[in-house]
């Protein structure tokens, strides 16, 4: 006996949800990139306090600390730069996410050490002032979200305004046009076998 009827055999995505996805990604890419170039600029030119910073947490022997503190600066703002512009994306996504995972962690230890420092995310960083509070909770969540568009950078392809694609280096997206035509497929009866 044959049985016809209008259900699939496969669960295809929504074009809407399809058609909405690079632009996911590419609004990660551009938060992402935003907060790691502004980061970055708010400590490349105090490199000094930015040593400083790295030392507070006091997880890092104090030569490591100090090349850590002259180079994730520098490291911030190439990692961002690449987000902007859609280049190496995956990469960069990647290493967006471990910083931002590393943060958390960072942030966490010295919480939990009941220690009392400026995380030095944006510049300045140190021993807080007496009477000042820290923020660890703001900062792991907020570092916890940026963690979490570095995973959907690395995990989905670039979006929209992206150099990978145009320089052919991102895996190919199927085109609407493809959406049209699977969607187009639904008009048509699936038959199947009924034993």
């Amino acid at each position: 006996m044959v049985l016809v009827t209008s259900d699939k055999p496969v669960l295809r995505r929504s074009r809407s949800a399809s058609s909405a996805l690079p632009w996911v990604t590419t609004v990660s890419r551009l938060v992402l990139a935003g907060v790691l170039i502004f980061a970055g600029w708010g400590k490349i030119g105090t490199p000094v306090l930015s040593v400083q910073s790295v030392k507070a947490y006091e997880l890092l022997p104090d030569s490591l600390a100090t090349v850590v503190g002259y180079g994730l600066p520098i490291l911030e703002i190439v990692i961002g730069v690449l987000l902007v512009v859609g280049l190496l994306s995956r990469v960069a996504g990647i290493v967006s996410a471990l910083l931002m995972l590393a943060f958390v962690i960072g942030i966490a230890s010295v919480w939990a050490r009941g220690l009392r420092i400026d995380c030095g995310c944006f510049g300045g960083g140190g021993q807080l002032k007496a009477g000042v509070e820290p923020d660890y909770l703001i900062d792991i969540l907020r570092d916890s979200g940026l963690f979490v568009l570095g995973v959907v950078v690395a995990w989905l392809p670039p979006g929209r305004f992206a150099l990978d694609s145009a320089l052919g280096l991102a895996p190919e997206q199927r085109s609407h046009d493809d959406d049209d035509d699977i969607e187009g497929d639904d008009e048509k009866p699936y038959e199947k076998e009924n034993h």
